[in-house]
């Protein structure tokens, strides 16, 4: 159990550790966006402090109420600070107030992208007695996330400028895409979020929208057991596949699940099996929870 408290001080650490940095960014780093509009219009100088506090809140609200759409809110905004560094530097701020802007920034982003972070704000809306574990991105599936959000993020951040700047053409479009990813593609951001092992009284369950057409359950009197995968395993691969250590979960039966949709495969694809592979982003803590519940370790 000592384990498992420690894990649970460094996942409280973590959320401590992005909320004061992101106090610091508007504390120190807000310089740093007045000294890069300082000269602009009016128009562009309220812009960017609507632009610069908007989000400022929205993350700090997140990061106040832990949850996992907290999490979600967290992770695609947070780092628009990057880009407004850039937009800093850009517009001819001062190298000591950029400074005071990405410092802070940077330390914010990578206690928010820990995995120790992102496990307290899905445990914060677990329902009743069951132990939520985030599972590591797929590597094509967050690959091509994070390709989104690097088109997606810069006409949400300079699209609404350049419209101030009179510059209609181009910052309408930008700011068009940015609407527009708002409403479409967040909601797909929102699914990586929601990709869980839970370990509840009845047994176990795999909840992954992004690989999985369905929820999976393995009861307790179904489970034959756990263990980190070894290399030559025939389990069949729930991770997506992503990388790093997976779980082997071994079932005393045949248990049945439906990868998600794709278009070569419209209606999903069932697979039968007695084994397969998981990947929590704290495969050690996943493996000492469950353990603690019961579930025979391998």
């Amino acid at each position: 159990m000592a384990s498992v408290d420690m894990t649970a001080l460094s996942a409280r650490s973590a959320a401590w550790v992005a909320r004061v940095a992101w106090i610091v960014v508007a504390v120190f780093g807000g310089a740093a966006l007045q000294g890069a509009v300082d000269s602009r219009s009016d128009a562009v100088r309220w812009t960017a402090a609507i632009g610069g506090w908007a989000p400022w809140g929205a993350v700090m609200l997140a990061l106040a109420i832990p949850s996992v759409r907290s999490l979600t809110i967290a992770r695609v905004v947070a780092p628009l600070a990057l880009l407004a560094t850039i937009g800093a530097v850009v517009g001819g701020a001062e190298a000591i107030e950029v400074a005071a802007l990405a410092l802070p920034a940077g330390i914010a982003l990578f206690a928010i992208f820990t995995a120790d972070f992102g496990r307290q704000f899905v445990q914060a809306s677990s329902y009743g007695d069951e132990e939520r574990f985030p599972l590591r991105f797929p590597v094509a599936a967050g690959t091509a996330a994070i390709v989104t959000w690097a088109m997606w993020a810069p006409s949400i951040v300079f699209g609404p400028l350049l419209l101030a700047a009179k510059s209609y053409v181009f910052g309408g479009l930008l700011s068009a895409v940015g609407l527009a990813g708002l409403i479409l593609v967040i909601p797909r951001w929102h699914r990586f979020s929601r990709r869980w092992l839970v370990l509840v009284p009845a047994g176990l369950v795999v909840h992954d929208p992004v690989v999985l057409a369905d929820t999976l359950m393995v009861r307790s009197d179904q489970l034959g057991g756990m263990r980190l995968a070894p290399a030559d395993t025939e389990a069949a691969d729930l991770t997506g596949p992503a990388s790093g250590y997976a779980l082997e979960v071994q079932a005393l039966e045949t248990v049945t699940t439906v990868f998600a949709f794709t278009p070569q495969d419209p209606g999903g694809k069932a697979i039968h099996m007695t084994g397969f592979l998981i990947s929590p982003s704290r495969p050690g803590e996943a493996l000492a929870t469950a353990a603690a519940r019961g579930i025979p370790l391998l």
